[in-house]
């Protein structure tokens, strides 16, 4: 039956019918003897679950992981990471890219401090700077441990392969919703994520591996793959030599080391003055450098 327009999604059901806790058990028994050692799925501290879904937001697993050793070292609590000066969190951010994360980080560090506790509800997730709904969710399964369905990429990517059919934003946090067994909230999550990143790939799935393969309306075959332009389900990056994002990544490396004049920020940032002065303008606005008599620093 439709769902008028008004009411919840109506969603494209990945399985006919409700999961059975046979494939409940499939997937988690698949997936559990297989974990990725990932050293923020050895705690429950919700800190650390926060800072681990910051840095992973468009950034490899293999080089998060010791950024993000290095960065509970540095500010284990959020209280410490609200007391340091932005410019040290941003020195320490460097090779991670995208260092507005660095900065809703630390602003959601200031938020906590000052609730004087950590957020725990989807709502009160929300409302930290830089945190959306896929953070929040996950801060919800991988700290608290409540029923929580989270949608990355390789979940996106697994469900509409499932389905056999592009989704809607909506429509795969629907499924997701109802896939998610009562209790298993972490696991679950966990051994979708890892399906996704060793087994049902973006290129070359293996689908014989698959504890799902049975179920699965696609099963690596057509030239149409469902998961492309599906939500939440990642495509082929920007190109980067060249980029505005280039140009940025390379003033703040610089800025690690020591303040920039301002007639040498356009060399640093390999391209024209007028380029260089949106982009520095740009970064003054977000926070992420200052100046001060004709020199830019961090702040």
């Amino acid at each position: 039956m439709t769902m008028p327009a008004s009411g919840p999604p109506s969603p494209i059901r990945v399985f006919q019918g409700t999961l059975s806790t046979s494939k409940h058990s499939d997937v988690l028994g698949w997936g559990l003897p297989r974990l990725r050692d990932l050293p923020w799925r050895r705690t429950r501290d919700p800190w650390a679950i926060l800072v681990s879904e910051v840095m992973l937001q468009q950034t490899q697993a293999a080089r998060v992981i010791p950024k993000w050793r290095q960065f509970m070292s540095a500010y284990p609590t959020a209280a410490g990471c609200a007391s340091a000066a932005l410019g040290d969190v941003l020195r320490l951010w460097q090779g991670l890219g995208y260092p507005r994360r660095a900065k809703n980080l630390h602003d959601a560090a200031a938020e906590i401090a000052r609730l004087g506790r950590f957020p725990q509800t989807l709502d009160e997730l929300r409302r930290l700077p830089g945190v959306g709904a896929y953070t929040a969710r996950a801060v919800m399964a991988f700290a608290f441990e409540v029923d929580c369905a989270v949608v990355d990429t390789n979940i996106a990517r697994v469900l509409a392969r499932l389905a056999g059919t592009r989704l809607t934003a909506r429509q795969v946090q629907a499924n997701a919703d109802e896939l998610v067994p009562a209790g298993e909230s972490w696991a679950w999550n966990q051994c979708l994520m890892d399906l996704g990143a060793t087994v049902c790939r973006p290129a070359n799935p293996n689908c014989a591996e698959c504890p799902l393969a049975a179920s699965c309306a696609w099963h690596g075959e057509g030239a149409e793959d469902p998961a492309i332009g599906s939500a939440g389900v990642s495509g082929r990056q920007a190109r980067f030599d060249g980029s505005d994002r280039q140009a940025r990544g390379l003033l703040l490396q610089a800025l690690v080391n020591a303040p920039i004049g301002s007639e040498r920020v356009a060399t640093v940032m390999r391209c024209d003055e007028s380029r260089a002065a949106r982009l520095v303008a740009d970064l003054e606005r977000e926070g992420l450098v200052v100046r001060r008599e004709r020199m830019l620093r961090l702040p």
